[in-house]
């Protein structure tokens, strides 16, 4: 029954994103707010369809921890689900990416119109200066988007070893001198990082405390990977408890 679930909300994901990717078509040579508007949409819809069609819960803790202006959005990164927290949650998020999910029809499309920030994942030196002045070119001081990056780069399962790479975000932090918002999660537990898969239960995106502007490189470093590691470990094990499981990667689930 779970994997008959899964397949569907697949079918849902990939069909709504047929369609709004259709009804929106028009939005690409509209004002880039109606192209954010309906990608926020879309993103309710997952949320709804999690819901119905997979019965997991989506709730989103520490809201009141989100500053205003600009800041940097630091999340823990599990499953797909993740890049599009920030745009039921940020007033105007700014994704750094992939570069080629702008090979994706639709997405692709509208990851241009959105002017989001595509970059090489082999982070050569060239990679990360082209990131940093398009990031400061669409957040001048004082004002402007929120910038949303991964620090491990890559999806990763509950329970796995971190791996922040320091290089981007520190690049980021130090140009734009803004805080960086840490943002926690379990959703790999619900939502596996590969595969079709998806079990029944609460999805938690937990909003921490903001790391103040102006700190060292291995201060930032050191309390931003402490504070979401120990939030997002504190979440898989509600998560688990939930599940009825007691290890992210045991076999056995409840239908």
């Amino acid at each position: 029954m779970m994997q008959l679930r899964s397949l569907l909300f697949v079918a849902y994901l990939y069909g709504m994103m047929a369609l709004m990717g259709t009804v929106f078509i028009i939005a690409l040579v509209l004002p880039r707010v109606v192209i954010m508007r309906g990608i926020r949409i879309y993103a309710q819809s997952l949320r709804w369809g999690m819901k119905v069609i997979c019965g997991i819960e989506t709730e989103f803790r520490g809201l009141e921890n989100i500053p205003d202006g600009p800041f940097m959005y630091a999340g823990k990164h599990q499953c797909m689900f993740d890049i599009f927290v920030p745009f039921i949650t940020l007033r105007d998020s700014l994704i750094i990416m992939k570069r080629e999910l702008l090979w994706y029809p639709f997405l692709g499309w509208y990851a241009l119109k959105s002017d989001m920030i595509p970059i090489d994942r082999a982070g050569s030196t060239k990679t990360l200066r082209s990131m940093v002045k398009q990031a400061k070119a669409k957040v001048p001081t004082g004002q402007g988007r929120q910038v949303v990056i991964f620090p491990e780069g890559t999806r990763s399962a509950p329970g796995a070893p971190p791996h922040y790479h320091a290089a981007g975000v520190v690049a980021l932090y130090k140009a734009l001198d803004v805080p960086v918002l840490p943002v926690a999660t379990n959703a790999g537990l619900c939502w596996p990082a590969h595969g079709t898969l998806r079990r029944p239960g609460r999805i938690v995106y937990e909003f921490l405390p903001v790391i103040p502007a102006g700190l060292d490189r291995k201060t930032l470093m050191k309390r931003l990977e402490s504070d979401i590691e120990t939030a997002t470990d504190r979440l898989v094990t509600e998560g688990l408890a939930i599940q009825g499981r007691t290890q992210p990667n045991e076999d056995r689930q409840p239908t």
